[in-house]
């Protein structure tokens, strides 16, 4: 999880995810061979006013050519549980592997701490 932590904006700590992980506000997938971890993906359901998504906010890993096939059981599972459309956090490169997916938003930010006073 300190990977996810490193590569993200300091949105949440290790702790939070196992916190999020532990109540069942988020899920773990894991992508496991021969006792070897390979990958990893954190997911959490974003329940919109007009829509129930399910959102990927980490997911990495080794040999990506052994789990990558594993989303359309993801996908599999978010329809069971209501979600009409998956969305991801991820950097840019995510859509030269994810070739069905479309970009629709960017994520702009902006640190603003200590900046007020």
């Amino acid at each position: 999880m300190e990977e996810v932590v490193s590569h993200s904006q300091g949105e949440a700590t290790s702790d939070h995810y196992y916190e999020e992980l532990s109540s069942g506000s988020m899920q773990l997938w894991a992508a496991v061979e021969e006792e070897e971890l390979l990958a990893c993906m954190v997911t959490q359901i974003a329940p919109y006013p007009n829509k129930k998504v399910m959102r990927i906010i980490a997911l990495g890993g080794v040999e990506m050519d052994k789990w990558i096939q594993f989303l359309p059981d993801i996908e599999h599972w978010a329809s069971s549980v209501g979600c009409t459309a998956l969305e991801a956090w991820g950097r840019k490169g995510w859509l030269k592997i994810l070739k069905d997916w479309e970009c629709s938003y960017h994520i702009l930010t902006k640190e603003i701490k200590g900046r007020m006073h």
